[in-house]
């Protein structure tokens, strides 16, 4: 396999993908919003214990509804739930929706959430996106690069203790079938190892992480110091790591639901520990459709494909995220990997 051209989730034909971050004073929050072509089949895995989620039930195998409007990932915990209404709203004035009547108005947009955890990170607690930062991050959706690291619903996002923020990856197989992969990282669990280096860049697509810098031995053992003294004050629901895994072959929703539990593979190889009581994990997957149904190891491999894509994905947006201090108006201070580990 081989990263399409932008090595990001809009390689997938059709799919785009929309950002608003709130980094004004007082604020680190934001939204990130797929939008997938018409038709687009729909799966979830939640496996965090502390997950924020809306419309995951509707893409149960077992209930009816199989075609996604779009998919919103938010920072501002349950409050950011909000943000999907105003995605529901720009998704039904551009003529998206399930139809549920015979008039050409009445559709319901279908628009799966999930949110993570960033609430006061900048210093003032009700700071989050609500419903017109979704919909300003629908508007302004496009099928090009994607920008990672801090922003969007990575924004106030950490990992481990560092900065976390947003990460996509993508590939191309042999047989033809893309897939690609948007994350938001911000995680109890730590995507370094006991050395400082990055733990899912061994995964990287024809030397992708090559040159990254060396770890500081020293910086690492001042870490894993912190880290111990940070994970005795974690408490219940103040993580997660979010996905979606797009890709152009023909699934059923059951073909999706079991790549999205695929995937999560990929979060375990790039972050340890995942699923933890404190994260939210989930993965959304979304399949357009637009190739042939993949069998035998063609379907492997667009499962392998996909894990890969997460835990490259993860390096992607530790890379990409800056260090952060927003001590003066009472808000974290993180480190990125690269201030807080590396000799660079």
């Amino acid at each position: 396999m081989r990263p399409g051209p932008h090595n990001a989730i809009t390689d997938v034909p059709g799919v785009r993908v929309g950002q608003v971050t709130r980094d004004e004073p007082g604020w680190l929050t934001g939204v990130s919003v797929v939008v997938p072509p018409p038709g687009t089949v729909g799966g979830v895995d939640v496996r965090g214990g502390g997950p924020g989620t809306r419309e995951t039930d509707l893409l149960d195998p077992a209930n009816a509804v199989d075609a996604v409007d779009a998919v919103v990932l938010s920072g501002g915990s349950a409050f950011g739930l909000g943000t999907a209404d105003g995605v529901a709203d720009a998704a039904w004035a551009a003529g998206a929706g399930w139809p549920v009547g015979p008039g050409a108005d009445e559709r319901v947009p279908i628009v799966p959430a999930a949110i993570l955890f960033d609430l006061g990170r900048a210093g003032t607690w009700r700071h989050h996106p609500g419903p017109a930062d979704g919909a300003s991050a629908y508007a302004v959706a496009v099928d090009g690069p994607v920008t990672c690291g801090a922003v969007g619903a990575g924004t106030g996002a950490r990992a481990g203790g560092l900065r976390g923020g947003v990460g996509t990856a993508s590939a191309v197989l042999d047989s033809g079938q893309t897939v690609g992969v948007l994350v938001a990282v911000n995680a109890v669990g730590s995507p370094v190892g006991a050395d400082g280096a990055l733990l899912g860049a061994q995964w990287g697509l024809d030397g992708e992480f090559a040159d990254l810098p060396s770890p500081d031995p020293a910086a690492a053992q001042a870490y894993w110091e912190e880290r111990r003294a940070e994970a005795e004050a974690m408490r219940a629901g103040r993580a997660t790591t979010l996905v979606v895994v797009a890709t152009d072959a023909a699934l059923g929703k059951g073909g999706c639901r079991r790549l999205a539990t695929v995937a999560h593979d990929g979060i375990a190889r790039a972050i340890s520990p995942v699923h933890t009581p404190f994260d939210g994990d989930t993965v959304f997957t979304l399949a357009t459709g637009a190739g042939p149904a993949p069998v035998g190891l063609d379907l492997v491999d667009l499962h392998d494909a996909a894990a890969r894509c997460v835990t490259r994905a993860v390096v992607r947006a530790l890379l990409a995220s800056t260090s952060v201090d927003r001590s003066a108006d009472g808000g974290l201070v993180a480190r990125s990997w690269r201030d807080a580990l590396t000799t660079d």
